[in-house]
């Protein structure tokens, strides 16, 4: 089903503020919080006037974050939710009360932005925008998820009740950091003194680091299973995985409702895991066509772990430059009967040869490997191809790109091909 909450975004404000973060896209990944931080004083500090709960993690925290929102909402507060990169539309990154901004409030908003006339980039300008329209509509708590590592993070000039780790693993090692220990560093980065680090479950090596930069600056240490219990329900999104995510957003939940003192009924946790939504999760778009974001290998792992049975099933992929493709694919092609390599719109899209030639190295039953450069042809390949088996299945995985892409195809009823889009997801 198409999403209930689509922002309008449709009129020539809206479309002259995506021309404008087209420009702002060419200045690629800046990390550094001088910038948001003189831009966001000259409109005010909005900032300082909305609490936060505030999100990190290599893989869940936009799941960790979506379930924190439908659980808070449940309970009768007005959120804010703030997440990226985008799937279909760039008004998705931010909503009030559940519902996607709209595309011409956005665009007037950003015209206080741009009279900063503080060169921001391009995620700074959407932090920028999401906390001024925080700030405007009221909100009583925004659930903030992290564009990328942490510590530099432009979401780090927020003023957290809670902060949170999902998990850590090898992503973005480039701009990161190439160990575990060194990821975490920049993870850990959000901790704030008194305020509490709850953690998902982390690899050893990067959970002593998290403590040790938590203890440094003295923001109490909360871990799964020892300090917070497992969710009282499972989530409505898929996979084992959300196990995880789910208790870590409940007990982000019961830590805002403690510090602003609001009531959270256990029937309210319960109805917002119910209700939870997260569009490109495991999320079944049609009954032949299942899409997941899983772009990295600990994402590639958790997919091949939640993949529903069938009697054919078709991948659908394409992998940026940057990414351990070779990993990625050697846990994922086994799992598939043929594999069909695209290219997305992504000027880091791997060359689809070249990942062809990585699926027949990898071990596994013999598997049809095919290079289909168009998404929409090859999404069509698969279908047709899973159509040879009744119940065949074709998942599109790989790239947060040509999931959104294909989302906003098949659902239709989008602008998306229009929307701006990271230089870096």
């Amino acid at each position: 089903m198409p999403d209930a909450n689509t922002g309008s975004g449709s009129g020539e404000p809206y479309r002259r503020f995506l021309a404008r973060l087209r420009e702002v896209r060419a200045q690629g990944v800046l990390l550094g919080l001088d910038r948001v931080c003189l831009a966001l004083a000259r409109l005010g500090a909005p900032e300082q006037r909305v609490p936060a709960v505030h999100i990190a993690g290599t893989n869940g925290k936009g799941s960790t974050a979506a379930i924190a929102d439908s659980i808070l909402r449940r309970a009768g507060l007005r959120t804010g939710l703030f997440t990226s990169p985008h799937l279909v539309r760039f008004t998705e990154r931010i909503r009030i009360g559940g519902v996607e901004i709209d595309g011409d409030r956005l665009a007037r908003l950003d015209e206080a932005v741009a009279k900063t006339s503080v060169p921001l980039t391009f995620f700074e300008v959407a932090t920028v925008l999401g906390f001024l329209a925080f700030a405007e509509a009221g909100v009583e708590v925004a659930i903030l998820e992290t564009g990328l590592g942490g510590r530099l993070d432009a979401t780090n000039v927020c003023h957290p009740l809670a902060c949170a780790i999902t998990s850590i693993a090898f992503d973005h090692e480039a701009i990161l950091g190439h160990t575990l220990a060194q990821i975490a560093v920049e993870k850990a980065g959000i901790a704030k003194p008194g305020i509490p680090l709850f953690l998902g479950p982390l690899p050893s090596e990067a959970e002593e680091r998290v403590n040790q930069v938590a203890a440094d600056v003295g923001a109490p240490i909360r871990r799964a299973g020892i300090d917070y219990p497992p969710a009282p329900a499972p989530p409505a999104l898929p996979g084992p995985h959300q196990l995880a995510n789910a208790a870590l957003a409940v007990a982000l939940a019961r830590e805002v409702a403690r510090v602003l003192g609001r009531p959270l009924a256990e029937a309210d946790v319960r109805a917002g895991l119910a209700e939870v939504r997260w569009p490109g999760r495991l999320e079944r778009i049609a009954l032949d066509v299942l899409l997941d974001c899983a772009h990295n290998v600990e994402g590639a792992r958790a997919l091949a772990l939640a993949l529903p049975e069938a009697p054919c099933r078709v991948l659908v992929t394409s992998i940026v430059r940057d990414k351990d493709a070779a990993s990625m694919l050697a846990v994922l092609a086994p799992c598939f009967d043929r594999v069909i390599i695209t290219r997305s719109s992504s000027e880091r899209a791997a060359d689809p040869h070249a990942l062809a030639a990585l699926v027949g190295r990898t071990r596994g039953t013999d598997r049809q490997v095919a290079c289909v450069e168009d998404p929409v042809a090859a999404l069509a390949e698969g279908r047709r191809t899973a159509a040879g088996a009744p119940g065949g299945l074709v998942v599109v995985a790989g790239s947060i790109f040509l999931v959104g892409a294909l989302r906003g195809r098949v659902l239709g009823g989008s602008q998306g091909a229009a929307d701006a889009s990271d230089p870096l997801p």
